[in-house]
């Protein structure tokens, strides 16, 4: 019964992490504005955001080996809060660039946790359900978003919007806090911690990558989308976060069905098919014809990314050539290194020419993983 009370935990603070991306995500181009930085200016900061949480993860680890998942994720998890409402309130760059370290560290902190506190759940329960926990995620990624919109269409400021956010977060921190989980053992195997920046050999060196190209497409549609609505086709900053809205929903609805469809036609099967989704929905992104192919090419690219990271990561703890704990910290380097790091590289490469170039290539890594489904399959 425990391990049911904990899982309700878990997928709770799951979907609220999702909230700090799709609340930090809605607003990105007013901050951007506020600062009066163009795209490289802009993605210097968020690489100060990325390097905050890579510095998080070493310390993290050794958190959770000596407190436990659970104390670790409570704690980030009200230190996250603490950290976005700073990044709302702060008045200057250079207090926002402290803030969104401080909110990078935290926040890669309490990604480590809480997934560390769900696969403790998981084991209890005996059944996989950590796709059920990252569906949350997206949805609480996607909702968070929507409610930007309509805090912007209400005249919210960034700093009256974070503020409300946090005070509304505020109770589900206390009872969040409140809530028992026993310390897991330290099993023989804690002592030998895979290395954090392992690097993935044979075919796992395509399994990461196809992580990387996931990520980095998940990435891109957080932090760009929105801008590239509003900079280069001219649409209203109103109706901008709506894009990452519908690729959140996209990726709740997959996630949600995934292992279902994993299990029903084969990871191979499905992670081809859904390359082949994701670079359809990147050329309908990219097109701009009008807002609905914007829209609808944001929700083909959730559909299609959305089990290729869990696929990436399921592959790695199964190889046979590599230790586990070696093989998916590996594979996860590549894909939280894209996802943090390709973001503020596609801010360059937007500074350089457009967004719109950003996203092509965005597009050209994505047609890439119809070619690396291959190596999800282990041979004996």
């Amino acid at each position: 019964m425990q391990a049911k009370a904990a899982r309700r935990v878990v997928s709770a603070i799951f979907f609220m992490c999702g909230t700090f991306v799709g609340l930090w995500a809605s607003r990105i181009p007013d901050i951007k504005a506020a600062t009066g930085l163009d795209e490289s200016g802009f993605g210097v900061l968020l690489l100060v955001m990325a390097c905050g949480a890579f510095v998080a993860f070493p310390f993290t680890g050794h958190w959770v080996d000596r407190l436990g998942a659970a104390p670790v994720a409570k704690f980030l998890a009200a230190a996250t809060a603490a950290s976005f409402l700073a990044v709302g309130l702060a008045p200057t760059t250079p207090l926002l660039t402290f803030t969104l370290f401080l909110a990078g560290f935290s926040f890669g902190g309490l990604d480590v946790s809480m997934n560390g506190w769900g696969a403790e759940v998981e084991t209890s329960l005996s059944r996989p359900i950590m796709s059920s926990f990252h569906g949350l995620y997206s949805l609480g990624a996607g909702l968070a978003a929507a409610a930007g919109g309509f805090a912007i269409e209400f005249g919210l400021t960034v700093s009256e919007h974070f503020s409300l956010w946090a005070a509304c977060s505020t109770p589900f921190l206390v009872w969040f806090y409140r809530q028992p989980w026993p310390k897991a053992e330290t099993a023989s195997e804690t002592k030998k911690k895979a290395p954090l920046f392992a690097v993935p050999k044979g075919a796992l060196v395509l399994v990461g990558l196809m992580a990387l190209c996931a990520a980095l497409g998940e990435g891109a549609v957080t932090d760009w989308a929105a801008l590239y609505q509003i900079e280069d086709l001219g649409y209203s900053e109103a109706i901008a976060p709506t894009a990452f809205t519908v690729f959140s929903i996209a990726m709740v609805i997959m996630r949600l069905s995934g292992d279902k469809v994993i299990a029903r036609f084969g990871p191979v099967p499905v992670a081809r098919i859904s390359g082949v989704v994701a670079f359809a929905g990147c050329l309908l992104l990219i097109s701009g014809i009008n807002i609905w192919a914007v829209w609808a090419g944001c929700f083909i690219m959730g559909l299609g990314y959305a089990v290729l990271f869990p696929l990436a990561m399921s592959r790695a703890a199964s190889d046979q050539h590599m230790s586990k704990g070696v093989a998916l910290a590996s594979v996860a380097t590549l894909g939280y290194g894209a996802f943090l790091f390709g973001p503020p590289v596609l801010g360059f490469v937007g500074d350089a020419f457009s967004l719109r170039v950003s996203f092509g290539v965005v597009a050209l890594l994505t047609l890439a993983l119809p070619f690396l489904a291959s190596a999800l399959k282990v041979r004996a």
